[in-house]
């Protein structure tokens, strides 16, 4: 069994840390907003969705791509809207108030985009082929935690580095201007042009 959660480990990390748009999204989140709230809402919609790639193997892949595309692109619209409309005041309070708020944006963002990617194919053929769907799924979602953890601290880390030397309202603009054309990408990906 360890082997079987270390190769799927492997494989989805291998597979998602390449090109991956999530791994950016979760890097603007994080500079954004709090780290912890963003971990819990990314490592949420990691474990639905190897759970339902664990669970339907490989009809995930055969979802039709206008679907998915159109899921993905009012997923990146709706946290671009979120982020546009959030207060540039930076208050310690308000931090500690709406982190509820950032990982549901979190989650939203990750659990609404990019459905068929090649981790989520890559867990559905480690569950196939090797019948342990527990394993695969801790396996899966352990990698995908782990790159987004990788995005965030990142992100806190630019945060950190922004909040002393950066006006919010500029760090909002880039932060929305990043997700719509992030969101194009994946768009344009996921139609078959990229």
């Amino acid at each position: 069994m360890p082997v079987i959660f270390f190769a799927t480990f492997g494989a989805v990390f291998l597979a998602e840390i390449v090109g991956d748009k999530l791994l950016y999204t979760t890097g603007v989140l994080a500079s954004r907003y709090r780290t912890m709230p963003i971990m819990i809402g990314m490592a949420a919609a990691f474990m639905a969705k190897m759970g339902v790639a664990v669970l339907i193997g490989e009809a995930i892949s055969k979802l039709p791509k206008y679907l998915v595309a159109a899921i993905t692109a009012i997923s990146f619209i709706g946290v671009a809207i979120t982020l546009w409309r959030k207060d540039d005041q930076y208050r310690k309070e308000r931090d500690q108030q709406k982190a509820h708020k950032a990982a549901m944006i979190s989650f939203a963002a990750i659990f609404l985009s990019e459905w068929g990617d090649v981790g989520q194919v890559t867990a559905a053929t480690m569950a196939a082929k090797y019948h342990w769907g527990l394993i695969v799924w801790l396996g899966a979602v352990s990698a995908m935690v782990t790159k987004g953890s990788l995005a965030a601290f990142l992100g806190a880390g630019i945060r950190r580095w922004i909040h002393d030397r950066v006006s919010p309202a500029v760090i909002r603009y880039v932060g929305v201007s990043l997700l719509l054309v992030l969101g194009c990408l994946s768009v344009i990906e996921i139609l078959g042009y990229g």
